[in-house]
């Protein structure tokens, strides 16, 4: 499986090795998404960076809808099935949901390795608190699928 991670607050007053570590994961900006693999390099810099990002477990239904709606390749076109078959040698956008669930975006060959969102509908709950306090930011399950299909 993979987690989807999206960042939630800028870098603006942030240490140096948490601005790198955002970095690392494509993370540039607030509202951008990404899916990384489940594997506890990447859990370290996941908690590493708790105060400015979420995540969660990706579900292959919404990681389908995000690679349709707002995928795109390394030169800019949007992903549907002919794109995703020249990209990845895919049959078809459920094979691509498949590779990055199991490899993460950044590893999927052709992909950009980001989404760009839009603010959820509804807007954030607070964005300096955990989620299991009502906030925003740390681990929260599953639940970041919702959040996700907010932010479409």
């Amino acid at each position: 499986m993979a987690w989807m991670v999206i960042r939630v607050r800028g870098s603006i007053h942030a240490r140096h090795d948490i601005v790198q570590t955002l970095d690392m994961l494509h993370l540039t900006r607030p509202n951008h998404a990404t899916v990384v693999p489940e594997a506890s390099s990447v859990r370290g810099m996941l908690t590493k960076v708790q105060g400015y990002v979420t995540w969660g477990e990706a579900e292959p239904e919404t990681l389908g809808l995000l690679l349709k709606e707002r995928g795109e390749s390394v030169t800019g076109e949007r992903l549907d099935d002919t794109v995703a078959r020249e990209l990845s040698h895919t049959r078809d956008m459920n094979d691509l949901t498949r590779a990055v669930l199991s490899n993460g975006l950044a590893r999927t060959p052709g992909i950009r390795p980001l989404f760009r969102l839009k603010a959820p509908k509804g807007g954030w709950r607070s964005t300096k608190k955990p989620f299991a306090l009502g906030g925003a930011l740390g681990y929260r399950g599953r639940a970041v699928n919702d959040l996700a299909r907010r932010m479409m």
